[in-house]
């Protein structure tokens, strides 16, 4: 979809990899009399009748935000095309590795779902060696760990540019924000798989249309939950005080007197949507993540009705994410509002009276880095004097000075 993603791994060809690992260990699984470890602790049929489980929900779910995160990707793959800034096609990179990786999370899991509501099959027949149980647990995860580490990702991206940004033109390029996006799909990648090697488990889930990882107090269980909670916590906060860290400085910048200002209209665009999926995410994730830790940790019985519920909240932030580029981009903005500045510090113009008390924080919080934004602002051609090597003088030349 976009140029320079050589170095992208696709989720598709990992849903293979995952696929041929799980036939390889066919061998291992446990004989034909006994019962599969998938459905050693739910067995179908079931006979729960959840509301907030029901095809009704799966299949609206499914529907929105398939087609909600299509038309994110069109209009994400025509913006790129036609941007010329850097660390603005980086950051559409990272959007676009973040909207295809939630179109096919949903495309994945939700055609199992909406057809085990559809045809009613029975998992213990068509999955005898928990093949396709595993698949789908390890999807689950895969697909949900993979929006929280991006959104950190794109946390640090913002980060080094808004803070260090002679830094950011240099590190930061288009194959280099591909490469970051296939790490990212690997490291969630390598989580999913810990089940195989016996670092937890798979197991089918009330009402009897998904599988996920077993909740329970059982020692390996227990430690893959918390590692897939915990990563996922961890990347929520790492996001949230770099995206903390960056808002400060910006408005910092945005507020500054004088003509020479940076345009850094572009800048307060990418920040906006990058706080708006940081906060989908949190509203979204934390509650099944913690609920998850607490429930192995505590050791108490499985709470099936939270379970479904926060899992529902979970698949929403899939829903929501392409809403928020397709909605506050500048040009979506320019429309809703017309009469208002949007050529420089457009959103930071609507609270003039915020402008003193940010500098006063920024400047005692950030210290070093708002000084060196300060400079470069009103000395660009000094700044980068400062900026360049100092020459090396000819051996000649040195001695004969002496």
């Amino acid at each position: 979809m976009f140029s320079g993603s050589q170095n992208e791994i696709n989720p598709s060809s990992a849903v293979a990899i995952m696929v041929s690992l799980l036939v390889a260990i066919d061998k291992t699984s446990a004989p034909s009399n006994a019962t599969p470890l998938c459905f050693s602790i739910n067995s179908p049929p079931f006979r729960h009748n959840h509301t907030i489980a029901s095809a009704y929900f799966s299949a609206v779910f499914s529907g929105l935000g398939l087609s909600s995160n299509l038309f994110a990707l069109v209009v994400l793959a025509k913006t790129f095309h036609h941007t010329k800034s850097r660390s603005r096609s980086s950051f559409l990179l990272f959007l676009g590795g973040l909207v295809f990786t939630d179109f096919m999370g949903l495309l994945v899991t939700g055609s199992i779902v909406v057809s085990f509501h559809i045809t009613h099959f029975n998992w213990r027949q068509l999955d005898p060696h928990c093949h396709f149980c595993n698949f789908m647990g390890m999807s689950m995860v895969f697909y949900g760990l993979c929006p929280l580490l991006l959104g950190a990702a794109m946390a640090v991206e913002r980060f080094i540019g808004i803070n260090r940004p002679f830094a950011r033109s240099t590190a930061m390029s288009n194959s280099r924000a591909c490469s970051t996006v296939a790490m990212v799909w690997v490291t969630a990648g390598c989580i999913s798989l810990l089940p195989l090697a016996r670092l937890g488990s798979y197991h089918l889930q009330i009402p009897g249309s998904w599988c996920f990882l077993n909740i329970s107090s059982r020692p390996l269980d227990m430690i893959f939950g918390l590692i897939f909670s915990l990563v996922g916590l961890l990347s929520l906060a790492v996001s949230f005080l770099l995206n903390t860290v960056s808002i400060v400085t910006l408005l910092r910048v945005c507020c500054g007197q004088g003509s020479a200002q940076r345009r850094r209209d572009y800048e307060v665009e990418m920040m906006v949507q990058l706080i708006l999926i940081m906060t989908i995410a949190s509203v979204c994730w934390c509650p099944l993540l913690v609920f998850i830790a607490q429930t192995v940790l505590s050791g108490s019985e499985l709470d099936v009705r939270h379970l479904l519920l926060w899992l529902r909240f979970a698949t929403g932030n899939q829903v929501l994410d392409p809403w928020v580029y397709i909605l506050f981009r500048r040009a979506i903005l320019k429309r809703m509002a017309p009469k208002m500045d949007w050529s420089r510090g457009s959103i930071v113009s609507l609270y003039p009276t915020i402008s003193t008390s940010f500098r006063k924080l920024t400047r005692a919080s950030l210290g070093g880095t708002i000084e060196r934004l300060d400079h470069i602002r009103l000395n660009p051609d000094k700044a980068r004097q400062e900026d360049m090597p100092l020459p090396v003088l000819d051996a000649n030349v040195a001695s004969s000075s002496i």
